[in-house]
């Protein structure tokens, strides 16, 4: 395709109707009666999309080229550059450019991108309905406790659960204004206690090692796609938080090793020991990895998601195949999968809970308080996460014939 040049442009006229000189990449200047303008054609997420980047020659052939190409970028990236554009459109036009409303439309065009779409929906809901009312167009730097606990009374009086979400995010809004140099601490933690104590809900779990057989063996008759039918199976399998199922990559599987080695970046969450995690993996772990990567072996993620292999699987992607065989959310749950493990480990095939408490990445420490390593017992827990799988296939036959001979649990030889 030929390029254009600024000599074509300059001699283009308006026939009569509009016409387009193209670029190459989707860039194109669209002429018609009242002018040249800068126009860039492409999809995101199954749509076509335009995005005008300005006018000719206030805009050059060489300055739209330019800002093609970090379109281009950021679409690359998951990012949509015309959503990109519309909240620098409305944080254009906010009293104060160091307002709430301004710098968490900031935070989250920068840090929420590759979110699902529900929690996306979620946190922007509370921030337009709960948040911007009360405090979005005060500067962020002047916002006190007290200011944020008031907007955070009127969630609690409808929601306790809702206004501990909305702390988390003002908190983050907060933590990014002091990385960014707009304010100068996070208000938000000034509030522990503040609010009415949440009522403790236990995810619901399968424990029962009958309901787990007719579990796994409706997992293996499920009629999903493959991705959503091994997110099943590792979630049993290995019994990681449903996050980091989700987010598995395949240069995090060690195949030589078989081991999953979930790096420490992706482990700094509150109660975990903050280093590499490692995942032995059971030769039925390491099968079902195997029948994967010859569908999503060539992208970045493990579990891809449906609408494209740059973003994992939709965190509702397993809660909504367990609805489909016909588990609720008092029945089970994605994250149930370790209360399932953790219980049957210890009360059915009694291993030592430390192992346990390690393997479900739980800090845990020995006799003298100090944090085990990431290599601690790893033997042991590598002959646990087998028998694990073996059970987990035990019962699943069992349950297609309730006259299988009973469980044995492997040799460490």
């Amino acid at each position: 395709m030929q390029k254009l040049t600024d000599k074509a442009l300059k001699n283009a006229k308006y026939e009569g109707s509009p016409k387009r000189l193209t670029d190459g990449g989707g860039l194109c200047a669209l002429i018609n009666q009242s002018g040249k303008y800068w126009r860039h054609n492409y999809r995101f997420d199954g749509k076509q999309k335009t995005l005008a980047l300005g006018v000719y020659p206030d805009v050059s052939l060489s300055q739209a080229r330019n800002v093609h190409r970090v379109a281009r970028e950021q679409i690359a990236s998951g990012i949509d550059p015309s959503e990109i554009k519309r909240v620098e459109k409305i944080t254009k036009g906010l009293v104060a450019g160091d307002s709430f409303e301004a710098i968490s439309r900031e935070w989250f065009n920068q840090k929420m991108f590759d979110k699902s779409d529900s929690h996306k929906s979620r946190t922007l809901n509370i921030l337009e309905k709960d948040l911007y009312p009360i405090l979005g167009r005060r500067s962020i730097s002047k916002i006190t406790a007290v200011e944020l606990l008031s907007a955070l009374r009127k969630i609690e009086s409808r929601s306790v659960d809702m206004a501990y979400r909305a702390k988390q995010v003002a908190g983050l809004v907060f933590r990014y204004s002091v990385a960014t140099g707009r304010a100068d601490s996070d208000v938000s933690k000034d509030l522990s206690g503040a609010l009415k104590t949440k009522k403790t809900t236990h995810l619901a779990a399968i424990t029962n090692p009958t309901e787990i057989g007719h579990l796994m063996h409706a997992i293996e008759c499920y009629q999903g796609t493959i991705v959503v039918r091994s997110a099943l199976k590792l979630s049993a399998l290995l019994f990681q938080r449903p996050g980091e199922i989700r987010h598995m990559q395949w240069n995090e599987i060690n195949w030589d090793e078989s081991m999953w080695e979930i790096p420490a970046s992706k482990m700094n969450k509150k109660g975990t020991i903050k280093a590499d995690h490692f995942v032995p993996l059971a030769t039925q772990s390491k099968a079902l990895l195997h029948e994967l990567y010859s569908y999503s072996g060539r992208g970045l993620f493990v579990l891809p998601s449906a609408r494209g292999g740059s973003r994992p699987l939709s965190e509702n992607g397993v809660r909504t195949a367990l609805r489909t065989m016909g588990y609720d959310n008092n029945t089970m749950t994605p994250h149930g999968f370790r209360a399932m493990a953790r219980t049957v480990l210890d009360e059915v095939l009694g291993f030592r809970l430390d192992w346990i408490e390690h393997q479900l990445s739980h800090a845990v420490r020995d006799p003298n308080g100090r944090a085990y390593n990431r290599t601690t017992h790893l033997a042991g827990r590598r002959h646990m996460m087998q028998s694990w799988a073996d059970y987990l296939d035990h019962l699943r036959q069992a349950h297609c014939d309730p006259t299988s001979v009973g469980f044995r649990i492997r040799s460490k030889n």
